[in-house]
């Protein structure tokens, strides 16, 4: 079931409408799991509430401008898993984060029948006014898609209301909300979310302590995506281990990258596929992997060669059961987009090699993709099995380093690295955790 999210700004009563149809059975596809109110004192939170769904105001005059009042709508959707989300009188205007991030799956009811009486400056009851003044005998509501231009979107549905002799705007108002905008809207939702929920391609957005809480031995992970608000890229990698010889390491800074070192050399018993460069930068290539094959990626790039060229000469660890998958991430600042691999074993054949590659073009905002080298704890060990997972991305990389440090197992982990790179200047800020610290 599909979680809907309701923005509202004043009384709710297409939100009541939604509830109605919720409980009656008239929704079935999807969930009210969220009302977002861009107003502190809207009455339509007081019937959210009462029936337990959550609640949360973003106002628009305690932000310093537009981009950032849709960065935060955009961070409450993104953190409440929502999959669809519907306008139900909402007077600001959503900017292009938001939309892009859910085209096709934002829509809005509009008390007219537009195209007539729509667009900036028609609301509430300014529409019917305008509709009276015209001297129109038929007007109605229309639910439709939300683009860049208010009242513009596809059309889903419209249903007619008659204007009689005598009505005010306050009348035609009720009929309007009556005959049409309660009937349509959850009819609409309900074949948006039917229609969403049944596209085979549809993919699940985690959290990343979602995943890592439940999985005692991820083994070492790379995530690589693009914060809410489109202003940086972020990288992180860390790692994990069982034995003393694994666990006795810490990440360094090494120039614009960096190195894992012994942290007492004394215990230091085989350095051979621990210590080695993570992390590399390459002009507006960010290189990140769980070994030496790096440096082969660095240099392959430097030639002018790809990243998949670089791989196809590397296989899998030789640490024979397990054979640790190699995974490696790439991203290019100045294109703004991402690469992902996994080099693993065919079913534990020492000779037979699967090369995965993943690529992410124009990636969504608030979004990222998280591969790990072993499925789980096991003996052996076994390999990360299908596609990077999709996860959320916070604006802070303080939240998002912890919560990733936090929710690895604390037996288990060593070291972390994360890394927010500005997509406009290419200037970073990196954090670095280390167990051994």
């Amino acid at each position: 079931m599909l979680n809907i999210a309701v923005l509202i700004s004043g009384n709710g009563t297409n939100l009541q409408a939604l509830i109605d149809a919720e409980k009656s059975g008239k929704l079935t596809f999807g969930k009210i799991t969220l009302v977002v109110s861009s107003n502190k004192d809207a009455c339509g939170l007081t019937r959210a509430l009462k029936h337990g769904i959550k609640t949360e105001v973003v106002e628009k005059k305690t932000c310093v401008n537009d981009d950032e009042f849709d960065k935060l709508v955009l961070t409450k959707l993104l953190e409440n898993n929502i999959d669809i989300v519907v306008l139900a009188g909402f007077l600001p205007i959503l900017g292009q984060q938001v939309i892009n991030q859910f085209e096709r799956r934002i829509i809005n009811i509009h008390p007219s029948l537009i195209p007539s009486f729509c667009g900036p400056g028609f609301y509430g009851l300014k529409v019917h006014q305008a509709a009276l003044k015209k001297g129109v005998k038929i007007t109605g509501a229309t639910v439709h898609f939300v683009n860049e231009i208010p009242d513009d979107g596809e059309i889903i549905m419209q249903k007619a209301v008659p204007v009689l002799d005598g009505d005010t705007p306050e009348t035609l108002q009720k009929r309007v909300m009556e005959e049409a905008e309660w009937k349509i809207l959850p009819e609409a939702v309900e074949l948006i979310c039917k229609e969403y929920s049944q596209k085979d391609n549809r993919i699940e957005i985690k959290t990343l302590p979602e995943i890592l809480k439940n999985n005692s031995y991820p083994g070492r992970g790379i995530v690589i995506g693009i914060t809410p608000d489109s202003k940086h890229a972020v990288i992180a990698y860390f790692i994990m281990g069982r034995s003393i010889n694994s666990r006795n390491r810490v990440f360094v800074e090494d120039g614009e990258g960096i190195r894992t070192e012994a942290h007492d050399p004394s215990k230091m018993t085989d350095p051979s596929l621990i210590i080695y460069s993570p992390v590399q930068v390459l002009g507006d290539y960010t290189i990140v992997t769980n070994g030496d094959q790096t440096d082969t990626i660095y240099d392959y790039i430097n030639a002018g060669k790809t990243f998949e060229q670089a791989l196809n000469t590397r296989s899998f660890e030789p640490d024979e059961p397990n054979f640790t998958p190699r995974i490696s991430g790439l991203l290019n600042r100045n294109e703004r987009n991402y690469k992902l691999s996994i080099l693993k074993s065919n079913n534990g054949n020492p000779k037979s090699t699967l090369r995965f590659y993943f690529n992410y073009q124009n990636p969504l905002p608030g979004q990222g993709h998280f591969i790990h080298t072993y499925k789980k704890d096991g003996s052996p060990l076994p390999s990360f099995e299908g596609e990077p997972i999709a996860v959320l991305i916070d604006n802070d990389i303080d939240v998002f380093t912890c919560e990733i440090w936090d929710s690895l197992d604390f037996e288990n982990k060593v070291s972390l690295f994360v890394r927010y790179i500005n997509l406009s200047s290419g200037e970073y800020i990196t954090r670095i955790i280390n167990k051994n610290a």
